[in-house]
This record gives C-alpha cells, structure tokens and sequence, in this order.
C-alpha cells in the first residue's frame, strides 16, 4: 500500500498543471461552437490546453519517475522521458507496419494506435525511477568510466524498455481487443449494460483501456454510435429517447459528485496540509465542473486510496444506468461538463435533461458524504493526509521539534554548508553522505554539535556518528536542505524549541567517577572478537563507544540486560537498548548490513517494549549475511560513556 501512496504522490505533479489546460480547452471548444466553427482565439486557446492533455501521459512519465526516485534529480526525469519515448516509438502503428510486413498502416491493429496513455506513462516512470535508483552509483571499469554513476541510468533504462516494449506489443492487442468484444456483450444489456459500461469506464481510467470500450458505444465500432449521432441532431440516424444514453450518466458525476468528493477530502485533510489541498481540490473540482476533465480529481486519489477510486466507480456506472433508465438523454462533444450541457441543451436529441440536474445534486451529496465518512472510518491516505506528510510535518513534534534543528544547522555548517551536501541517509547510529568537497568539513565543529566522530571513507563519502537518535538528525537536515522551515518558526514561536537551538534529545551520559565494568549476558551465542579486530573503522577505533563483538554461531539477538528497547533500525539489523541502570547500548549485526535492506533480519520487537535479560529481540540469517559478501560480526557498544568496560557473561 505504501508503494502507491508515494504513486499517489508522484502523480501530484503533473496532475497539478492540468486543470488549467482543461479549463483553456473547454473555453475553446466553447467559443468554437458559439462562433459556429474554429477562429483565432477558439484555436490558440485550444492549442494552449492541448499542448498539455494531448501529452498528459508524457508529464505523468516524467512526474512518476521523478517522485518515485529516492532523490529529486534532473537524471531520474530524463530517464522516464527516455522509457517513454522507447516504448513508444517502438509501439506507434507505423513501426508496426514495418515489423510485421503489412502494406498499410491501415492494416495495424487499432489496439496501437491508443497505445500513447497514462497506463504506458505510468510504466515508463516506473522504470525510468527504478533504474535511477538501482544504477545511479554504478561504477564501470576504467574504459567505460565515463558512462558510470547517472549517465548509466539512461541507457540501462532505454534497454530495460525494449524488454517491456516486446512485451506489451503482444499483451496490449488481446487485451484491447477483448475489452472491445466485451463492451459489444455489454451493450446487448439495456439500461444495466450502460450502468456496466459507466462501471468500466472509471475503472480502466488508470490503464488507457477505456479508449476499447468508448469506441463500442461513442462510435461505429459496434453499430451504436452514440456520440456521432447525438452530435448530429435531427441530420443524423439519432433515434429520440434512445441516442445519448451512454453519456447522460456521465453529467451527474462530472459536474455534481466528483466536486462533492472535492469538497470531503478537502475538510478530511489535515490542518497543516489543508492549504495546500485546497488549491489541488478546487482547481480540479472547476475543471471537472465546467469541462468535464476528471483526471486530475481522479489520479489525485486512485493510487492514494484505490478502494475509494472503485466507489467512485461503482457510483458513475449507477449513475449511467439509471439515466439510461430514466427518460433522460444528452450527450456532449467534448465531454459531460457545464460547457457541453449549455451547448448541447438545445440539441433535437436531447430528452429532459433537466433530469440530470436534479440527479446531480443528490450525487453531490451521495458523493460528499459517502467520500467523507470512508475516509475517515477508514482513515484512508486521501491528499493532505499522506503517512509521508505525516513524517515530515509531525516529525516527532517530542524529538526533532524539541531541538534536533539546532543540531542540524550546526552539522550542515560543519560540513560546509547545504551547497556542499550531496546526499544524505542513515543508519542505526550514524549519518552516512555523500558530500562536495569534503576538504570543507570541519570536524571540530561537528564534535561540539554532538557527533560523536567522523570518518572520511574516501572519495565523496563521509560519515558522522551520532548515537540512537540520529534518524531526528537526519531528518531535521532535510528539512532545512529542503526549506521546510514552516513548522520550525511555529514551533519557535510557541516555545517548543530552545532559544539557543541547542539539543534537547541526543544522547545522554552517564556520570561515573572511574572505569566501571558493565556485566551483560552475551547476546548470541559465538565467539567473542576484540573490538579492535571488527572489520569496520568506526567501530574498530572505539569511535561510536567501547564494548565487544562477537562472531555469531546462533541466529538469535536477545537482550543483554533488562531495560527498554529504545530503537529499532526498520532494516532490522540494529538495535539500541536504554538498560535500566541508564546505559545506552547499540547492538549492531553484521558490517554494513543496512544495504540488505531486512533480507534475513526479524524483528522479534518495537520500540518502547520492556525486556528482560534474555528476551529475544532480533531473528538473523548469518549465512545470508555471509553469502551477501558482508561479515556478520556482531559488536556491542556503550553509546553514552566512553570509559566503560564491557564483559559478558
């Protein structure tokens, strides 16, 4: 589920740009008709719009590759526009010809012609996101130094799109051409196939394959032609009472119930994210309203919260059925808006559409409270009430909000400023970043700001110690890299941060007056290895804090004393404890194991548990560890005095 809300996400920005572009093009289409055919401005403005939702799923290519990379970058951009542009060049009726001989483009199956949709926009942006944050650090041998790190990702993306290209040039043809079939099943049905085709309709939204089934009951595909002739009124074969009722259903939704549903996930969001939510919501209530472009209300919650997306689509096929039920017909040339209904009201075809009208306000009503109550039953990740929203605008109000800021501005100078800062991630103890020039750090500033070391482990990698709590660190650094500096002036307003920014979390100490010996029970079985001798320099020279290691025989982490689990890495391959006697112990499995990302790790249990001496707390595979390249020796380090010894027992 969390892979489609960061889709959800993704397609925020593209969806962002396109009710505008609806808007101009309903003007256009608007004058046009007025006007009784195409003018200067009708055909700028409708250029001026078409330049957007002609290619909406070319943006949705870009938007999704660059929201779902790990790191905003220009290279995972340009790496879904290549993916596009492969797949489909590759599929375009004209390369088809060429590939299977034919003598007319003509002779092509249609299936390709609709092969340029959101569905292969969507794919390409996974696959262009993918390959940035698969290939992005890959390093070529010397020959081909020149193509390492991010100018792989482009070729390696363009090779992964002829795969998928071959692919769906044999899958997408059966695919659209039984959902053609289908819909002329579905069309033998009355007023319950016209609600099944409205069902269908939403639902294919996401794949471009509501194109086939369009094409059975809009046009000539299946005798109905339903759109040509409604459009042509009393000139055409348009039967009264019959021709439109596979687009009057439609009216109710666009203009009434998708802006109710608006309205809900509106007063749904959060109050810190209701601005925002509110200028994606009406801009995209207004499009659909007067033009009857739905896709930037729908794409701003069909991955978010899909089952919300299939009411929807359960209410549009209701709707369609019961119009063609009733005796109401209307039908639109561009699509069911208030611009086409004003247009079309008059149309010798049209039946009472007053009746739309009127459905329309119950749908607003059915749409917004049906919408508003699931949300909230459900809790549903509806715009501005993301989990990732949550991270960011909440991180930890307890922690982050109580001081990990000032510890931030002061490791983001002491490595020379957010210019000089590259990339920045953690793992259970320690920042690990990819920095500039490394020569502008300045390691004493770093120490006098909480860390507790650094170590330069060549070329642009830097990594600083910190203690437990360095995920708050990290965290706080991205908001001030990314200039989400809001909720850190309201927090200093109310006086929830220190004035001084110093740290009010970080580690903290336990007083001693001599080296004292802390006796723990071993917490996996194997054989005990000197710090001095674990393959890894920050723990090997003692900087993270003294303890041991072992070699592991067993594949069971249990508690070396009792106390209270103070943090688990979400990779599970650490854990740090607060001992009841107030010592601050990291038991780390494994040397750079965080890159294995939990493959053989299981968490036994959470943050805030007490656990006794003995209590188990981490199931591992030692030989996944093994085969993975990496050792599995396990140290166990004081965190918060550094003139303790460890002995287990």
């Amino acid at each position: 589920m969390k892979f489609f809300q960061r889709l959800g996400r993704s397609l925020m920005l593209p969806v962002a740009v396109l009710p505008v572009a609806a808007i101009l093009s309903g003007i256009s289409y608007w004058i046009s008709s007025a006007a009784g055919g195409a003018n200067t401005v009708s055909a700028f403005l409708g250029a001026a719009g078409g330049a957007l939702l002609d290619n909406m799923p070319l943006l949705f290519a870009v938007g999704v590759s660059i929201g779902m990379a790990n790191k905003t970058d220009g290279t995972s951009a340009l790496a879904g526009l290549v993916s596009w542009l492969t797949i489909t060049t590759l599929l375009a009726p004209a390369t088809i010809q060429n590939l299977q001989g034919l003598d007319s483009v003509d002779d092509v199956n249609p299936a390709f012609s609709k092969v340029q949709n959101v569905f292969v926009g969507i794919i390409a942006g996974l696959i262009g996101a993918w390959c940035y944050n698969k290939f992005k650090d890959t390093k070529l041998p010397d020959a081909l130094s020149f193509f390492s790190g991010k100018r792989s990702v482009a070729i390696v993306t363009a090779g992964l799109s002829l795969v998928v290209a071959v692919i769906l040039m044999f899958v997408w043809p059966v695919v659209y051409t039984g959902l053609v079939t289908f819909g002329e099943w579905i069309s033998t049905l009355g007023p319950f196939g016209a609600g099944l085709y409205g069902f269908f309709n939403r639902l294919l939204i996401p794949t471009g394959l509501h194109h086939a089934l369009n094409s059975v009951f809009w046009f000539d595909v299946a005798g109905i032609n339903d759109l040509v002739n409604f459009l042509a009124g009393s000139n055409g074969a348009g039967v009264y009472g019959v021709t439109g009722q596979y687009m009057a259903g439609f009216f109710p939704v666009m203009m009434f119930g998708l802006p109710g549903a608006a309205l809900a996930m509106y007063l749904t969001a959060k109050t810190t994210r209701k601005k925002v939510t509110y200028g994606i919501m009406l801009s995209a209530a207004v499009a659909s309203f007067f033009v009857g472009v739905t896709e930037p209300l729908e794409f701003s919650f069909m991955f978010l919260a899909p089952w919300l997306y299939l009411i929807h689509a359960v209410f549009t096929g209701i709707s369609v059925g019961v119009a063609a039920w009733l005796p109401t017909r209307l039908g639109f040339g561009f699509s069911g808006g208030f611009i086409d209904m004003v247009l079309q009201w008059a149309n010798p075809l049209a039946q009472n559409p007053w009746i739309l009208l009127i459905m329309g306000v119950a749908w607003f009503f059915i749409y917004f409270f049906t919408f508003y109550f699931v949300i909230k039953r459900f809790n549903l990740k509806t715009p501005g009430r993301e989990d990732e929203e949550d991270a960011q605008d909440a991180d930890n109000l307890e922690t982050s909000l109580t001081g990990y800021h000032g510890t931030a501005e002061k490791f983001i100078a002491g490595l020379g400023g957010k210019d000089n800062i590259i990339d920045v991630d953690n793992c259970a103890t320690r920042l690990r970043m990819e920095i500039a020039d490394p020569s502008k750090i300045d390691e004493h500033a770093l120490k006098r700001a909480g860390a507790a070391g650094t170590i330069k482990t060549g070329g642009h990698a830097v990594q600083v110690v910190y203690g437990l709590n360095v995920q708050f660190v990290k965290d706080a650094m991205d908001d001030l890299i990314s200039g989400r500096t809001a909720r850190i002036e309201a927090a200093h307003a109310a006086g929830n941060l220190p004035a001084d920014g110093t740290d009010g979390g970080g580690v903290a100490t336990v007083t001693t007056t001599g080296t004292r010996t802390l006796a723990l029970r071993q917490p996996v079985e194997g054989t005990v290895v000197a710090l001095a001798d674990v393959p890894d320099a920050m723990f090997a020279e003692g900087t993270m804090g003294p303890g041991l290691a072992i070699d592991p025989a067993g594949d069971t982490v249990v508690a070396p004393a009792a106390g209270t689990v103070a943090s688990v890495f979400p990779t599970g391959h650490a854990i740090g404890l607060a001992l009841d006697d107030g010592t601050e112990l990291l038991i780390h499995i494994g040397i750079d194991t965080v890159g294995m990302e939990g493959d053989g790790f299981e968490t036994l249990v959470k943050t805030g548990d007490d656990v006794e001496a003995g209590t188990p707390l981490i199931r591992f595979d030692p030989a996944k560890i093994r085969a993975a390249g990496l050792s599995p020796i396990t140290p166990v380090i004081v965190l918060n005095d550094e003139d303790a010894t460890v002995a287990f027992s």
